[in-house]
């Protein structure tokens, strides 16, 4: 395991994203406005890094959800604080392009 798997959790490889592939999934982008506004994964939601914990409550009803940025720090970050919260269904996407390969094939 490499150290940033062993810092920001190994969660974030294609074979967890491709098992969602076609369910029901909760694709969230972690970053800022300006960076959503010039592209994203379609059917993602903007919920940047730093209102997560103001919007926990758009979490708690999903059956599985994928947390994307730029290049995958703050997605992890993101799946941290969501887990701290109890919520446990996080798969950390990576990077958006990552995402959007999978899901948009």
């Amino acid at each position: 395991m490499s150290f940033l798997s062993k810092l920001f959790g190994s969660n974030n490889n294609n074979d967890n994203l491709q098992a969602l592939v076609g369910s029901d999934v909760f694709l969230v982008d972690v970053r800022s406005p300006m960076e959503f506004s010039s592209g994203s994964v379609k059917n993602a939601v903007n919920i940047p890094l730093d209102t997560i914990n103001m919007k926990l409550a758009k979490f708690k009803s999903k059956k599985n959800i994928i947390v994307f940025c730029r290049s995958g720090n703050r997605s992890a970050q993101a799946k941290t604080i969501l887990e701290q919260n109890g919520i446990t269904n996080v798969v950390n996407g990576g990077t958006w392009n990552n995402v959007n390969a999978l899901f948009n094939a």
